[in-house]
Formats: structure tokens, sequence, C-alpha cells
């Protein structure tokens, strides 16, 4: 399927949706977060295919940055602004311990944009760490995933993208394409994890959710 903005679509098929991004952007700024509970976040996306013509898209993939960037976050996808286009960026450049660096695979990742992504597992190791997501404030929860992963799509300008993840940056491509897939890092979390923020900085902030396992009540992989 061709995958350059250009190639894609017709003004017809474009019009709807460009008019839905036209009136979001319209009041410049970060654009307001979805929060669980909406459709939108369950409802899936369609493939990018040439739906934004090049300026527009290039004006909401910024859009996006900026709102990830504001809330703070280390990623986000099309439907938590309201919009079903499987499209979504990424970045993590926050400093973290040493520890914390080693124990997660936390490392920088820059700003990068992931149009129609897909992922799979490498090998069969998972590893487990609490995570948090913007449409879910407040709250974080266990999530194994796999610790690592081959990611597939295209980037902004319809280059193709086939790229191995490992560590933390493995777990963002994951929670972001889950999100253009309908699904919240809740539907795979451990229930008996769910912890308010507050708690998680004042009794589960090690490196490793070990501690929390054995106090909470919940298996690791």
């Amino acid at each position: 399927m061709p995958c350059h903005p250009d190639a894609m679509g017709t003004p017809s098929d474009r019009a709807p949706l460009a008019e839905r991004v036209e009136e979001l952007l319209a009041g410049g700024g970060p654009l307001a977060i979805v929060a669980a509970g909406d459709p939108v976040l369950r409802r899936g996306t369609e493939p990018y295919d040439g739906q934004l013509a090049p300026a527009l898209l290039a004006r909401f993939v910024e859009a996006l940055r900026v709102t990830m960037r504001a809330a703070p976050g280390v990623g986000l996808a099309a439907p938590q602004v309201g919009v079903e286009l499987r499209i979504a960026v990424i970045e993590d450049l926050t400093p973290v311990p040493e520890e914390v660096r080693q124990a997660r695979g936390r490392v920088p990742q820059p700003f990068r944009v992931l149009v129609n992504p897909a992922y799979e597992p490498v090998g069969g190791t998972r590893v487990a760490f609490f995570e948090g997501c913007l449409s879910v404030p407040g709250w974080q929860a266990v999530v194994a995933r796999p610790a690592e992963v081959r990611l597939t799509g295209q980037d902004e300008h319809g280059h193709a993208l086939d790229e191995v993840f490992t560590g933390w940056p493995a777990r963002i491509v994951q929670h972001e394409t889950d999100h253009l897939d309908g699904v919240l890092y809740l539907d795979r979390a451990e229930s008996r994890s769910l912890s308010s923020n507050q708690a998680v900085t004042e009794r589960w902030a090690q490196p490793t959710p070990e501690e929390a396992a054995r106090a909470l009540g919940f298996e690791l992989p």
C-alpha cells in the first residue's frame, strides 16, 4: 500500500476527518487529552492513508508533540486527542538515576512519529513495571510486557520503519500502539497493583516492583 501522503486518498475521502482536525487545531496550544470512559479510546483507529494533506499532517504532529510535552508524558496517540487515526508520537528525554536506567532499560528516546505502527515480540522475555497513562490520570499499575519488540510502520514522511526496541522504549511503543487498537494499559495490568500516583511515589518508587508485588499480592513474570 502506498504510504506517502501525496499518494494517499482523494480530496473527498480526506475532507471529513481533515475538517475535524482543522477545527481541533484552531484553538492553538496543547490539545485537550481524552480521559478513559470516552468511546474514542476504545473504537480503534483507521490506518493513515492520506486523510490529512501534508501540511495539515505536519501541524497535527506538532500539536501532538506540544500536548505530550505539556502533559508531560513520553508518548501520545491520536485517539487521546479524539482523532481516530493510526498515528502516535513518542519522546523520553527524562534523566533518571543510574539504578533505574539499569533496571528498566530506560535510555533516552528522541522524538519520533509512528504512522500505522504494529509490533511483535522478539524472544520470550517479559518484564513488569509500573505504568501510567495520560488518559487515566492519577493512577498507575504494573504491566508485564515483552522486553523487546520489532516495530514496523512508517514515519510522518511515509518512509518505512522496521526497528527493534528494547527496555523502556519498547514499553513506550507498545503502550502507544495499543492505544491505536483501542487497548488501555489497564487491560493488561495486574489489577491488584493499581495504585495512586501518591502511593507509587511514597511506597513503590523502587526501580523494580518486587516489593509492591509482595505487599499487594500479585505475581510477576
